[in-house]
């Protein structure tokens, strides 16, 4: 049957394939979703939002502290037995098999995201369903690309195409989920090249969702007309509170996590129930305190009567507090959930927070709540994520008010000034050199100034072949097997010189001499490497890494086939 499906596809015009295919992981990517969607919901809403209403506050007591221990084991133990990689959020796994694995991901992927994510989320662990949706749609599309006779190396549109299938039909916001796949996973929102494929995928998705859903977004911010206009200057203050906030969940969690991921006394699948049990008791304290359960889960019930008022700032203080220890605690203890749902609550609970300490002084109204809570949503999740069009866009098509638009402009270029200022990047690039992924090696420039300014490191060969000795039948075995035409003296881990392949081949002597090394420090840039080579009349540069005390080298062969990157990536 495969072999079948290939065949007719690539019998097909390439012009027609280019817009069916899409269409292909648009539709399953889409009906992904709405069954991830659907299971997780169920899940919540019989063990969690129908007890906690219905049980007496003991009997809840005893019983949520089961179904999130129960749903965290069986978690890690699909994770532990299906798939590692479909621990945490989805978006790095994702971004990186779109880099360096050419957009494969293979189909164990799939099953283990869907049902390590859904039981984690319906059974009340603080965390979101856009990114796993994300992970589990881009994966689907690169399996059935697979299946229908696209070679490992040419899956990168549809893992894209998928991606944004899931997130269009994750949140029902079809255009935040094109400018999120390139903005986050390209990283280019200039790119042409995939933007007809995405679009498709994403339209497609919406549709499904519209189909099985319904058409509102994943929760719905009420209308409000209009607002005063000293929000204008409010905003930035709202908006830095709300950044405070993601910045302070972004480097603890990080932090946090690579403490764990040292920790071999627990059991791997016992990790995620860790973290869930600090959860319950962040999320059991807030539900006697003030009667909600917005901790648990999505959280968007709280989320909902937050943007419509209904939740004091007191309350939503005591929330966002709560609902950032725990979000912090299940994703470093290698839940499977994303973040996208945490950083909204935590800018809407500030922004209404804000609010309330204002409102008396400045006498603000309602609709003045609203559009704070509604912009602090906007701030924080374009500043953990560091997607600002995308920020800005998800709550424009949640709200489909055009009059939020610049509050939220100015609310996104505060946040971003101040996360830029306190995180060198954003929460998923962080989480990859975390990991110890050098992804630049794999991301073309995009252009000349940002090819120089990178760190030569970035592509730097620090396996380089060495001479270890200066005595010439050991030099002569290293030219008889490598064809290099220098080669790096390396003596007790100290870098000594260079050894020409002319002075070995020519001078019959027992020892041959080494020449002086010319070496740059491996964060230099490569604009510096370059012009150090050209001054020097240098065909091999050494690289220094004190740091990490290792050697490597850079060569002009290194340098051309960047150049050749460089012109590669100016045609997509």
């Amino acid at each position: 049957m495969r072999n079948v499906l290939a065949d007719y596809v690539r019998k097909l015009p390439i012009d027609l394939r280019t817009y069916i295919l899409p269409f292909i992981y648009g539709l399953f990517g889409g009906l992904a979703a709405v069954a991830f969607q659907k299971l997780a919901n169920s899940l919540f809403s019989m063990f969690w939002e129908k007890p906690s209403q219905q049980m007496p506050s003991g009997t809840f007591t005893l019983f949520s502290l089961a179904t999130i221990l129960a749903a965290s084991i069986i978690a890690g133990l699909i994770l532990t037995f299906v798939s590692r990689d479909a621990a945490g959020s989805g978006i790095p796994q994702t971004k990186v098999a779109f880099w360096r694995d050419f957009g494969f991901m293979p189909a164990r992927v799939v099953i283990a995201k869907f049902f390590a994510g859904a039981i984690s989320i319906g059974g009340g662990c603080s965390l979101g369903r856009e990114g796993p949706t994300v992970h589990i749609a881009g994966a689907l599309a690169s399996n059935i690309a697979g299946w229908l006779g696209v070679a490992k190396q040419g899956r990168r549109p549809a893992l894209l195409s998928g991606a944004a299938a899931g997130l269009a039909a994750a949140f029902n916001t079809p255009l935040s989920a094109i400018t999120f796949v390139l903005e986050e996973i390209i990283e280019d929102l200039n790119n042409r090249g995939y933007l007809a494929q995405v679009l498709i995928a994403s339209v497609t998705a919406t549709f499904v969702c519209h189909v099985f859903l319904g058409e509102d977004p994943a929760f719905v911010i009420p209308s409000i007309g209009h607002f005063s206009s000293i929000l204008y200057v409010l905003v930035i203050p709202a908006a830095g509170l709300a950044t405070l906030a993601g910045v302070a969940f972004q480097k603890g969690t990080l932090i946090w996590r690579d403490k764990i991921k040292r920790v071999k006394r627990i059991p791997f699948f016992l990790k995620p129930a860790v973290g869930a049990a600090m959860n319950w008791m962040l999320g059991i304290w807030v539900f006697f305190a003030i009667g909600k359960i917005g901790v648990f889960g999505l959280g968007y019930g709280d989320l909902e009567k937050m943007s419509y008022g209904s939740i004091s700032g007191p309350q939503a203080l005591i929330l966002v507090i709560a609902k950032l220890a725990a979000t912090t605690a299940v994703y470093a203890w290698g839940g499977a959930g994303g973040i996208f749902s945490a950083t909204l609550f935590f800018g809407a609970a500030i922004g209404l927070a804000f609010t309330d300490v204002c409102g008396p002084v400045l006498h603000l109204q309602l609709n003045d709540r609203i559009a704070l809570t509604v912009a602090g949503m906007s701030a924080c999740l374009g500043a953990v994520v560091r997607a600002p069009i995308t920020s800005i866009l998800i709550v424009f098509e949640m709200t489909h008010q055009f009059s939020f638009v610049p509050l939220l402009m100015i609310g996104t270029i505060a946040s971003q000034a101040v996360s830029r200022a306190l995180c060198h990047t954003n929460f998923y690039s962080e989480i990859i050199e975390r990991d110890g992924i050098e992804l630049e090696r794999h991301m073309p420039p995009r252009s000349l100034a940002s090819m120089q300014s990178r760190p030569i490191s970035t592509f730097a060969n620090f396996s380089p072949v060495f001479a270890s000795s200066t005595d010439r039948d050991e030099l002569e075995r290293l030219c008889s097997e490598y064809p290099y035409h220098q080669f790096p003296l390396v003596m007790d881990g100290q870098l000594v010189g260079l050894i020409d392949r002319s002075e070995i081949l020519s001078n019959r002597s027992p020892k041959v001499a080494a020449v002086p090394a010319q070496a740059i420090p491996a964060h230099s840039t490569i604009r510096e490497a370059v012009a150090k080579m050209v001054e020097n009349s240098l065909s091999l540069l050494v690289v220094v890494s004190t740091a990490e005390n290792t050697i490597g080298i850079v060569t002009l062969h290194d340098v051309l086939r960047l150049q050749n990157q460089l012109s590669d990536a100016a045609l997509l």
